[in-house]
């Protein structure tokens, strides 16, 4: 703990144990006392967080008490009767109290105040009154002694099951507003930023990343920021370590002698242990690029974790973040199981000759379905997988990770297709299989360079090869010196080269989304630094309804609130904050334009998408009060871990009840359903609400239940 100077102050996060305030009060002209608190290890309750010292009675009450989810503090003027001893947990329940229940007590940050008067004492909470106690109501008049006492706060001793940190603790006049206290100097927080993380397939909770031997292992890739308590930025020169952890017990993964580095850090294509390349921060912000060489299956199938945290400054729990459990699979193993039955396409990608990677590597349709084969491009090569010849198709005819989930016939014989795809199977491995293969590739890079761009080969090359931190940097750089047709051409060119077409159109986009948001951020900062959010939102929602091409239906408070959350921002809001959102909004506002969405929008009746909403939300509304609601209940929503330029942004996901009676996500892919080229031909394509009610796992939509 001696290194606690490097954050802010040398006393500005303090043990529990360790805490110790002490000051003259008088207890007529009234007092308070302020401070924040985080606990993160609380194992019986309830559990004292501070005792009051009486000098004169050698006598310890409580003064703030933790049991469960209620906070419980307690005046200075009562005189207990019963001091409580060490380990005994029963508080005489005649003792007044002020409570108040705290939803997330642990590994949180908790801003406590306490006011005193000669009438009452209040308890804040997050600068907001949480209680309030006259004294008037107190039975014994004699507990309430004149004067001025002496009182010595302090944290729980050694024997004590309660484990946390106080910060900025002050003992201040009853004139000072403890709200100002609250906002004037916030503590600290590591956080993985879930909107970063790419290369990484989310289920039901779970990671599951591509690792083992180093011909198999892929790259993933995410931040980790340093915020205060409300999710601003901070910069610090601090650096970030990663270390790979069993996820039940939170113990290191082993090393022997003879192995490679259990979690590996990818640096320019050189591959060094975690431990030995930290990240250090840039304006609060870290990137980390990373593979796995342990497999699950070779640990006694145990799942694992990353623990990121503070280089040199170990048990800082508050910066300290953990992913979700990992389950490391090797390449040719299908990291989770469909309730609907797929077949494999006889299809491979143009430009590495390998099949589209779908939910089990390869493209699956269900059984039911004819099969329409694609056409061939002129320049198509036949190319050998194995000992089976399977015919390359045309870069637009085949998405590069989707699975065609339902395929509906129209009058003329065109088959579109609704497809839908696993969450963050947007890349593929773009190595060339075969010599052969080069031959395709090459014909698919002369039709892209004879349309002409500028976008040097290494710029393409960094993009495809990038974080989404990296991507962003790029195209905003990007955007403001090239030409449109220029940075159509970019965006063919990565598109082949990355194997995966789903870029092509967060990259096209790029030029509008940056424009128009910086036109809205300076009608609504008007040359300040900071905003309102509260006087933001007006703005907000007329450019969302503008970009969404929507008049008829606003935006709600809870969809302002989830906004708000993904800005990372509280009462005032920054550029960043905007951006953060922005990068979200505007994605989400350009799906909604097109017609095969928007209708769905402004239905009233069924509403198909309510709004804006979570995960955890989608997952709350399916359960109904005797567990999940019948198979095939499911609901529309937009994810919220997706931003610009994420190649799933602004995808719609459907969250459905399956057959198994489990819970599932998958991501929609409607360009071949709603292309260009199919309105060109003039194809009579169903609605999508009918195409979703005719998939064999989906029968009725869901209704959303809001959090309040």
């Amino acid at each position: 703990m001696g290194q606690n100077n490097q954050i802010t102050g040398e006393d500005d996060y303090i043990l529990l144990k360790d805490f110790k305030v002490e000051t003259e009060v008088d207890e007529e002209k009234g007092f308070i006392l302020c401070f924040w608190v985080y606990i993160f290890n609380s194992n019986a309750f309830p559990s004292t967080i501070l005792k009051q010292v009486h000098a004169e009675t050698n006598s310890s009450p409580p003064l703030l008490v933790l049991n469960e989810k209620t906070l419980m503090i307690f005046p200075l003027t009562c005189l207990h009767n019963e001091a409580l001893g060490p380990g005994n947990t029963d508080f005489p329940s005649e003792v007044p109290k002020v409570s108040a229940e705290i939803e997330h007590p642990q590994n949180n940050w908790i801003h406590v105040g306490y006011e005193v008067s000669s009438d009452f004492v209040r308890l804040y909470i997050n600068g907001e009154i949480a209680g309030e106690l006259h004294l008037s109501s107190l039975s014994n008049d004699n507990s309430m002694p004149n004067g001025s006492r002496k009182r010595t706060l302090i944290g729980i001793t050694g024997d004590s099951n309660l484990q946390g940190f106080i910060h900025d603790a002050k003992v201040l006049p009853s004139t000072l507003s403890i709200k100002e206290q609250y906002v004037k100097d916030p503590p600290l927080r590591l956080s993985i930023d879930e909107s970063s993380i790419s290369d990484i397939e989310e289920d039901n909770g779970f990671w599951n990343i591509v690792g083992g031997k180093a011909s198999c292992r892929r790259i993933f890739s995410l931040d980790v920021v340093l915020l205060n308590t409300f999710g601003q930025p901070v910069n610090k020169e601090l650096e970030v370590i990663a270390s790979l952890l069993y996820a039940h017990n939170r113990l290191p993964v082993e090393k022997t002698n003879d192995e490679e580095p259990p979690l590996l850090a990818s640096c320019d294509g050189i591959e060094f242990a975690s431990c030995d390349r930290p990240c250090k921060l840039s304006k609060g912000r870290a990137s980390f690029k990373l593979k796995i060489s342990k497999l699950s299956s070779k640990c006694d199938n145990r799942q694992f974790c990353i623990k990121f945290g503070v280089s040199k400054l170990e048990g800082y729990r508050f910066l300290e973040d953990f992913s979700p459990s990992i389950r490391c699979i090797s390449r040719n193993r299908t990291p989770r199981t469909s309730t609907i039955i797929w077949k494999k396409v006889s299809a491979v990608h143009p430009v590495n000759g390998s099949q589209p990677f779908g939910l089990d590597d390869s493209s699956c349709e269900p059984k039911h379905n004819t099969v329409h084969e694609a056409k061939l491009s002129p320049t198509s090569k036949r190319v050998r997988l194995g000992e089976a010849k399977i015919s390359a198709v045309d870069q637009h005819s085949e998405e590069c990770n989707s699975l065609a989930s339902k395929q509906n016939q129209v009058e003329n014989g065109f088959g579109s297709r609704l497809e839908a795809r696993p969450e963050n199977f947007e890349e593929m491995n773009t190595s060339l299989s075969d010599s052969e293969s080069a031959g395709a590739r090459d014909s698919a890079l002369k039709s892209v360079s004879s349309r002409g761009h500028s976008v040097p080969d290494v710029t393409i090359f960094r993009y495809c090869l990038g974080g989404l931190t990296d991507r962003s940097l790029l195209l905003k750089e990007i955007a403001t010196t090239v030409s449109d047709e220029e940075i159509s051409g970019f965006a063919e060119q990565v598109s082949l080269y990355s194997g995966c077409s789903h870029h092509r159109h967060q990259i096209k986009m790029a030029k509008r989304l940056i424009d128009e948001g910086t036109v809205a951020w300076n009608l609504i900062s008007q040359n300040n630094l900071q905003v309102q959010w509260e006087s933001a939102v007006f703005e907000i929602e007329e450019q969302f309804m503008k970009i969404a091409s929507c008049s008829s239906r606003s935006l709600t408070q809870q969809d302002f609130e989830l906004l708000r959350k993904i800005a990372g921002c509280q009462e005032y809001m920054a550029q960043e904050n905007f951006e953060k959102m922005w990068c979200w909004l505007y994605p989400v506002a350009y799906t909604l334009s097109s017609d095969w969405v928007n209708a769905m929008w402004n239905s009233t009746s069924p509403k198909w998408i309510e709004g804006f909403i979570t995960k955890e939300e989608a997952e709350l509304s399916l359960q109904g009060s005797r567990g999940l609601q019948e198979p095939g209940t499911f609901i529309l929503r937009f994810p919220t871990s997706r931003s610009w330029p994420h190649p799933d942004a602004g995808n719609l996901v459907v969250t459905y009840v399956g057959t198994d009676y489990s819970l599932h996500h998958k991501p929609l892919s409607l360009d071949n359903v709603y292309s260009s080229g199919v309105r060109e031909k003039n194809v009579k394509v169903k609605p999508l609400q009918d195409m979703l009610l005719e998939e064999p796992e989906l029968s009725r939509l869901g209704r959303i239940m809001r959090r309040h």
